[in-house]
């Protein structure tokens, strides 16, 4: 058995032991060499938020930044020509003032896959963003509903907090919960055959719609993908 395996089925060992201390194995995960690049951009030298905003529309997303004041407006707006709106538990009730009362659509007691594919969208917050790839995170905790929600309906709006935004993927992953289950959404769900036909929507929301919130007075700059 070469040198290498036997470092991996150590480890693999190390960590099913339930007798051996976290404590142990987090400081032997600490002292592993890593000597990559961990971080591409500097946030006090970069504009994570613009970086962010055009990473996910070069993934043909829709990506407005919006005034935290005027966040219920561009909700509303947002989701006009969505009659039924899913909306997960822990969602802030400010964000969706705006809504009729009766196009919001509630998954209790969960709703199946049938009753999911005859609403028109979703809305969520998430967990957090990546501005190297335009890419966001949710870890299906509150304001984000399970998985399902985010994968069945044909249109997503996602808030993003502009504090919610990291530089780099490592950035991104220090900041999550590890025991938590996670959905990385880079764009519209899209998939290209062997001749590059780009289909959208087979194994997602055909429509993302993003957006940033951003200090009060910032002027609202909208991009499409």
């Amino acid at each position: 058995m070469s040198a290498a395996r036997e470092e991996i089925l150590a480890r693999i060992r190390a960590a099913t032991d339930r007798s051996a201390t976290p404590a142990a194995a987090d400081a032997e995960y600490a002292a592993l060499p890593r000597g990559y690049l961990r971080a591409h951009h500097d946030p006090a030298a970069t504009d994570i938020v613009a970086l962010f905003a055009e990473r996910a529309a070069d993934y043909r997303a829709v990506v407005e930044r919006v005034p935290e004041d005027g966040l219920a407006d561009a909700v509303t707006r947002a989701a006009a020509g969505h009659p039924r709106m899913i909306v997960p538990d822990g969602l802030p009730a400010d964000w969706i003032a705006g809504l009729p009362a009766d196009s919001i659509v509630r998954d209790d007691p969960p709703l199946s896959a049938r009753e999911l594919d005859a609403i028109s969208g979703v809305i969520t917050g998430c967990a957090a963003a990546i501005a190297e790839t335009g890419t966001i995170i949710l870890d299906h905790g509150p304001g984000q509903g399970r998985r399902a929600l985010t994968l069945v309906p044909d249109f997503h709006l996602v808030v993003v907090e502009a504090a919610q935004i990291a530089a780099d993927i490592a950035d991104a992953l220090a900041r999550l919960e590890p025991a938590r289950p996670h959905t990385l959404i880079s764009g519209p769900s899209a998939t290209s055959d062997i001749e590059l036909i780009r289909v959208e929507g087979v194994h997602g929301p055909r429509n993302l719609h993003i957006l940033i919130t951003a200090e009060t007075g910032i002027a609202a700059v909208t991009r499409s993908g």
